[in-house]
């Protein structure tokens, strides 16, 4: 009975696998964009007063329950809440997110993605009053602008396993 020859198997494979690898495009675009305090805590922290009307509270519960200055809501509708908030407080406004730790992830990145997407209309809705046009279709001077005129501030209160908050 003749024998196959397999000894060229092993270098095929390798070249496969390579070649796979070489041509398969990495998706780098999920994520969270946020800016990470510094490693050296050099930079001293200022407290800086907020008025009641100027903070919208959001608490992810347990149970993945968003609640919204004390009203119950969906994270679905906190897109069009969180917009109206930041558009008519402008850079007055601050945020205040408290995720319980037995949330789940799933929860809280919707919640994130709900924020994200709630500047990103507000900032649209003032370039289109400021210059008349949306804010992807603005130059960058002017998506600048919209930044700088409603920063994010977001603040997250982190609460320990034991009950503590920090």
């Amino acid at each position: 009975m003749p024998e196959l020859n397999t000894t060229s198997t092993a270098d095929i494979s390798f070249m496969l696998l390579v070649f796979f690898l070489m041509t398969t495009s990495m998706d780098n675009t999920k994520g969270m964009l946020r800016q990470l305090p510094p490693p050296d805590n050099k930079e001293t922290l200022t407290q800086v007063d907020v008025e009641r009307k100027d903070l919208l509270t959001l608490q992810l519960t347990a149970h993945n329950q968003l609640i919204a200055n004390d009203d119950t809501v969906g994270i679905d509708s906190l897109r069009t809440l969180a917009s109206a908030f930041i558009s008519e407080k402008g850079d007055r406004h601050v945020i205040s997110l408290e995720a319980h730790p037995e949330a789940t992830y799933d929860s809280y990145f919707q919640l994130q993605n709900q924020l994200m997407l709630a500047y990103r209309d507000a900032r649209s809705q003032w370039t289109v009053s400021q210059y008349g046009r949306n804010l992807a279709d603005c130059s960058q001077e002017q998506q600048a602008s919209a930044v700088r005129a409603l920063p994010q501030r977001i603040a997250e209160v982190y609460e320990s396993r034991e009950g503590g908050g920090s």
